[in-house]
């Protein structure tokens, strides 16, 4: 619970309590806004709040004031003295007082668009998604910074496409703005891409990187017709687009933040094995998320809901603690395993990262060597020079560097030549080729050789029959995984397994 100002925390706390506001976190994510101190502030406070899609509650000195928290954005009212109106009833409310304002057209938007009678007006709504995302993810104060800056980069655009005077920008809850341009029909089309072009580029605030994404509606003014009716029709024209936040990813993005903290996200861990002579040399680390509602998720389902709800980064951090700190507190008969996981193309670009990774290996005790550290070759390709200097950090320390999925991007001599790797992991759908016809396996074939003849191992991957392991060991190919061997496993059943060999 925040409370605003922050004097009413001592005076009202107490209060709230007595009146069954407060039990255990009952009230932890939301801002309670005293009304009986600096009414004005108060206001323009909570339809900040409203801004940004963020629950509030309106302390009450006078009945009367209610109309107008209401009106701002409040979703609960709290009597001082006595009388409690919340939930539910109180947040349609407030929907239905935002519906008639946007109804009537007597807003600001309404007046603009009055004074301009006759002439061509074409709206453009623009309804920002994925903000309660960032609300879970980063804290509700970034959430409304970041409106701002979306706003900004509105503006900016209408800025370059018209004059002042052409064009308006109103924000309005949901969150989101509508942009009015007064001009052909021609001009809001283009206006509309680029405020979708700007709107999908990251943010950068308080020093981290958000993406937002808009749905984006317009509709066009029609001869007499008034100008509630073509702010109703920009509205209808914005349903029609679809429900693009409430979709299934995005439903898992918003599971993901709380399941992190919940420890929803294990490991499991797949054996590898020399092609010669059968000895298991290493295990490759798989995240999986153990969803309550639906069961067990891979990590290609993972992911992709962290980048739905910007917390790709924090995800793949979170995976590499877990992998560095589960493999050091390992029994002895699992000590001697090495063990590969996975960096993502954004682990890349952060500042410093092999030397932060490297200093948390070294906290936990554990032998560089004993690591592999996989990137996939497309994930390499947005900056292949930073790339290599990164991966050549993690391996003059000790780590090995393996590319893994080659054979699904940009394979070639020439940029395998620059990079310090160890490793070619061939993907799956390639390995698998070997047994398929002699063009598939000259293919393969290739590819081992182009990789032998750069003194690099190559481990294929996916390996599902005897006579794809035959073939890939006839070929020259050094290290084998996939169901053939072993599935993957956590780490109770892998101790087992490798006891049982």
């Amino acid at each position: 619970m925040r409370l605003w100002p922050a004097a009413a925390a001592t005076r009202h706390e107490t209060a709230l309590v007595r009146a069954g506001w407060i039990v255990g976190d009952a009230l932890a994510d939301i801002d309670v806004v005293d009304l009986s101190e600096a009414p004005d502030e108060a206001i323009t406070r909570l339809r900040a709040l409203a801004d940004a899609n963020r629950p509030a509650m309106a302390l009450l000195a006078d009945p009367s004031d209610a109309g107008p928290a209401v009106a701002a954005g409040a979703t609960h009212l709290h009597l001082l003295g006595g009388g409690i109106e919340l939930g539910d009833s109180l947040s349609a409310a407030a929907r239905l007082v935002r519906a008639r304002e946007r109804r009537s057209g007597d807003g600001a938007l309404g007046q603009w668009l009055a004074q301009r009678q006759g002439d061509s007006q074409t709206l453009i709504r623009v309804q920002l998604l994925r903000l309660d995302l960032v609300n879970a993810a980063h804290g509700r104060d970034l959430g409304t910074s970041l409106v701002a800056a979306a706003e900004r980069r509105v503006a900016s655009v209408l800025e370059a496409l018209a004059d002042e005077d052409d064009t308006a920008l109103i924000r309005v809850p949901g969150p989101g703005f509508v942009a009015a341009i007064a001009g052909p029909v021609d001009l809001a089309i283009l206006a509309a891409a680029r405020i979708e072009e700007a709107l999908d580029r990251p943010f950068r605030l308080e020093g981290v990187a958000v993406t937002l994404g808009a749905r984006i509606a317009l509709a066009g003014s029609r001869p007499d017709e008034h100008s509630a009716a073509l702010i109703a029709r920009t509205e209808r024209a914005l349903g029609d687009t679809g429900g693009e936040a409430n979709d299934e990813l995005e439903e898992l993005a918003l599971d993901l933040h709380r399941g992190m903290s919940a420890g929803q996200v294990t490991l499991v861990f797949q054996p590898q094995a020399s092609l010669e002579t059968g000895r298991i040399t290493g295990v490759e680390a798989l995240a999986r998320w153990q969803h309550p509602r639906l069961g067990a998720l891979g990590a290609e389902r993972l992911f992709a809901a962290a980048e739905r709800g910007g917390i790709a980064l924090a995800l793949s951090d979170h995976i590499q603690r877990l992998v560095l700190a589960q493999v050091a507190a390992w029994p002895p008969e699992l000590s001697r395993l090495s063990v590969s996981l996975n960096l993502t193309p954004a682990d890349l670009d952060r500042p410093r990262f092999a030397e932060t990774f490297l200093d948390h290996v070294d906290a936990l005790g554990l032998p560089h060597g004993r690591l592999t550290v996989e990137i996939t070759e497309t994930g390499l390709m947005a900056d292949l020079t930073a790339a290599a200097a990164l991966l050549a950090t993690l391996r003059a320390a000790g780590c090995r560097v393996a590319i893994d999925d080659f054979g699904t991007g940009y394979s070639s001599l020439a940029w395998l030549k620059s990079l310090p790797v160890d490793y070619l992991k061939l993907d799956k759908s390639l390995a698998q080729d070997i047994a398929g016809t002699e063009r598939d396996r000259v293919v393969v074939r290739g590819a081992i050789d182009m990789a032998r003849s750069l003194g690099l191992s190559v481990v294929a991957e996916g390996v599902e029959t005897e006579k794809q392991r035959a073939l890939l060991a006839e070929e020259g190919c050094a290290t084998y995984q996939g169901f053939l061997l072993a599935e993957p496993m956590d780490e109770p059943a892998l101790a087992a397994w490798i006891a049982g060999r």
